[in-house]
């Protein structure tokens, strides 16, 4: 359903850019658990739930920088590819697309695109375990090519210019606060989504807050929310 109580008037969209962790793959729930058990082994004592709250929709680099500054002390210099080793067998072996994603995507008739926080190679795997892969081809676009993530708008004006399409012509699916502040931040409509299993009560109207201009908590609901009314 659409748990936001009022839409504001929509410009038709020329592009749909949407997450991929979080809106098409449900991977937030299993990526924060697997951070906290790579962190916690080498005596960083940090939850689950902190990990959602504080780095959901932040990329690894920022994670990273933070924690660092956070806790004192440096990371293992291969504490970045531990963690990735772990989440590739976690994805392969859990993985799967947020419920009603494919028949959303299948009723969308306008040009789509992703733009993820993740790096190119957890976003193509992610994609290619959940059959998702194929809807997309190339037009993939990871915060590892521009200079700063979300909540800055870098990524999104890159996947607009890289579409050729007026960022004002952009519409965002997102299910982070950070990514929806850097669709608004980019002069995109951005449309908050709630469907994946990490998000806790009460998240649309944080999304809401951020600036998503509707709330949804089923896959089933996007395409009728992107519609311009």
């Amino acid at each position: 359903m659409i748990v936001s109580g009022h839409r504001e008037r929509m410009r038709e969209p020329g592009l749909i850019i949407f997450d991929c962790d979080g809106v098409l793959v449900d991977s937030e729930i299993i990526a924060c658990r697997i951070d906290a058990e790579c962190l916690n082994e080498i005596g960083i004592a940090i939850s689950v739930d902190e990990i959602a709250t504080r780095y959901i929709g932040v990329s690894a680099a920022a994670i990273f920088a933070d924690i660092e500054t956070r806790f004192a002390r440096k990371l293992p210099a291969d504490f970045g590819d531990t963690l990735s080793t772990r989440l590739v067998e976690a994805f392969t072996a859990e993985l799967k697309a947020v419920p009603g994603i494919e028949d959303a995507l299948d009723r969308i008739s306008y040009a789509t695109c992703v733009a993820s926080s993740s790096d190119p190679a957890r976003i193509e795997r992610s994609l290619l375990l959940t059959g998702l892969l194929p809807r997309f081809h190339a037009r993939l676009f990871s915060a590892k090519s521009v200079a700063c993530g979300k909540p800055a708008p870098d990524l999104f004006l890159l996947a607009a210019e890289r579409m050729d399409t007026d960022p004002r012509d952009c519409l965002v699916v997102e299910d982070s606060i950070p990514g929806v502040e850097a669709g608004v931040a980019a002069g995109m409509t951005v449309i908050g989504f709630t469907g994946g299993s990490h998000c806790p009560p009460g998240h649309d109207a944080a999304l809401r807050k951020a600036g998503a201009v509707t709330v949804c908590s089923r896959a089933a609901d996007l395409p009728d929310a992107i519609l311009p009314r």
